[in-house]
């Protein structure tokens, strides 16, 4: 009896130290999120979540600031072609719609076709939220702390796989530009 007893104390005591060593050891326990990207925001004309951590999940970003009534508009085209040339290597294109420079849409549902019916675009869109000064979303604080603040719509922060900002670019550098690509290939 008594070893019957010490027998499913060991049994459990194995189990115990099995279960805490796969929970220590597995790849997601070490997979650590960079505090820029922890954090939840609303997808553009949606109630969705989205898990900012989740969707990067250690990759590369192009992070973007857009508005739907701005002459750089038409970058979301350019945009798309590297969501659609690079996303199977790695790439997240996220872009933070913001009014900051008074050129979005005030009405979310209009601002949404322009970018999704009228531009194609696939790659994730957040909803409006303030990218600079004080007010800025959590995401472009910590943008603006490692680069400089955009200065007008459709700036692009290339961010590598640890959270770090490896280069700003301004709004007339094209998504087409050798520039932009190169950067993006040297963090892929």
């Amino acid at each position: 009896m008594v070893s019957t007893a010490v027998q499913s104390v060991n049994r459990y005591f194995v189990y115990a130290v099995i279960g805490f060593f796969n929970i220590v050891f597995s790849t997601s326990s070490f997979a650590v999120c960079a505090e820029i990207f922890d954090h939840k925001m609303r997808q553009l004309h949606s109630q969705n979540q989205i898990d900012i951590c989740q969707l990067v999940d250690q990759k590369p970003v192009l992070v973007i600031n857009t508005a739907s009534h701005c002459g750089f508009t038409r970058q979301f085209k350019g945009l798309e072609k590297l969501h659609q040339q690079y996303s199977d290597s790695g790439l997240v294109v996220l872009g933070f719609a913001s009014d900051d420079f008074n050129q979005e849409d005030k009405d979310e549902s209009k601002a949404a076709d322009i970018c999704y019916v009228n531009y194609g675009v696939t790659f994730t869109m957040l909803a409006p939220s303030s990218v600079k000064g004080k007010q800025a979303n959590p995401v472009f604080q910590g943008l603006n702390e490692q680069a400089k603040s955009p200065s007008w719509n459709f700036n692009k922060y290339l961010v590598d796989k640890q959270g770090k900002v490896v280069k700003h670019f301004g709004s007339r550098v094209s998504p087409e530009s050798k520039e932009l690509m190169q950067a993006i290939e040297s963090v892929l």
